[in-house]
């Protein structure tokens, strides 16, 4: 089992970072890996039907992307700053419920930056009438705020009014309108998360009745994806590094049909490695059952895990050194892992979140 950082790194041409979607979402290619043997092939993801099988069970995450990203001044110097609204201060993660909750005063986690620094007292305002006081800073970027809004306004509200959609770092233009719908999967549906779970965006109602067609069913789980997926892990030795915590929902529904496709002897397809850390993490340890309702995961899953729920995994192809790669590394295997990305890398595939996909199947 490879426990060093430098052990997941690949070489990877700056020209092959997608940054932006393709026409249509489902031309994307896809390659297809065996985890028995290594073996690949070059596909299109219109091929995922032909390439799943009658009673495959797909599972999903439908997290909608809401417009986290403040561009604000500082109050009396005009000093530019940047807020990524994270989680409530008061409860893990940033979800639906608290997004609509009393708006005149609501303290959050946000990631921040600004000309000479943020301190605890400095305040902030922003479009549309939201104004927001640094109350601590909490260390890793990391500032505990409080926002201030105008009577009867929510945050959603406001943050749909003056926020922008948080494309995630590698992607190096500003958002554009066609992002508001590419950025989101076509069944987003619980708002929360600040960055997409990006396998899912291949997916369109085409794609999802070919495969209705071929028996394969589906089901959906919530995770709140926050900025961590996009920080990079700064520890050499891996047992140093501790993941950012994330909120997840499974439904009663989704549980069920888990449990019902595992004692059937059937196939758990995971869309994405937001699906696989929360169907994981919700597994009840002593029995192997998926449990229903919410709970936190900072699971960091490498090689040497054991996976109770996951048979196959469908995900994007993911930044070196990253904890995804190491997810993937855990189910395909280190070597395999990176000869197959040396592979897409010959092949010209499109990495990152408009990029292509990869199927990781027996």
């Amino acid at each position: 089992m490879s426990s060093l950082l430098s052990d997941y790194d690949f070489e990877l041409p700056e020209a092959q970072i997608a940054q932006a979607p393709l026409p249509n979402r489902d031309a994307s290619r896809l390659m297809v890996v065996s985890r028995a043997t290594g073996d690949w092939s070059h596909q299109h993801f219109t091929d995922l039907a032909d390439l799943l099988r009658e009673g495959d069970l797909l599972v999903l995450n439908d997290a909608r992307v809401i417009p986290a990203r403040l561009l604000g001044q500082k109050s009396g110097t005009g000093g530019r700053v940047e807020l990524l609204v994270v989680r409530p201060a008061a409860t893990a993660t940033l979800t639906s419920a608290a997004l609509g909750g009393a708006p005149e005063s609501l303290e959050w986690v946000c990631l921040g930056q600004a000309s000479k620094g943020l301190k605890p007292g400095q305040s902030v305002s922003f479009a549309g009438g939201l104004s927001a006081e640094v109350l601590e800073a909490l260390g890793g970027g990391e500032y505990r705020v409080r926002f201030h809004a105008v009577p009867g306004a929510s945050l959603a509200s406001l943050l749909d009014a003056a926020g922008r959609l948080p494309l995630p770092p590698y992607i190096t233009r500003e958002p554009e309108a066609a992002d508001a719908e590419r950025y989101q999967t076509v069944y987003a549906r619980a708002s929360g998360a600040v960055a997409a779970p990006t396998a899912g965006l291949h997916f369109t109602e085409d794609v999802f009745a070919k495969l209705a067609a071929k028996g394969v069913r589906r089901a959906e789980v919530t995770l709140d994806v926050g900025p961590g997926t996009f920080l990079p892990v700064r520890e050499e030795v891996l047992d140093k590094h501790h993941m950012h915590p994330e909120r997840f929902t499974v439904p009663e529904a989704t549980a069920a049909a888990v449990n019902a496709t595992k004692a059937e002897g059937r196939r758990v397809v995971a869309v994405g490695t937001t699906v696989v850390r929360t169907l994981e993490s919700a597994t009840d340890p002593d029995t192997g059952r998926l449990r229903v309702g919410p709970g936190e995961t900072a699971m960091f899953i490498r090689p040497g895990y054991a996976f109770r729920q996951v048979d196959v995994l469908l995900t994007n192809f993911h930044l070196p050194r990253s904890t995804l790669v190491m997810l993937v590394s855990a189910l395909l295997g280190r070597e395999r892992t990176l000869a197959a990305y040396q592979e897409a890398v010959r092949a010209g595939y499109r990495f990152f979140s408009y990029g292509d996909a990869m199927l990781v199947k027996e």
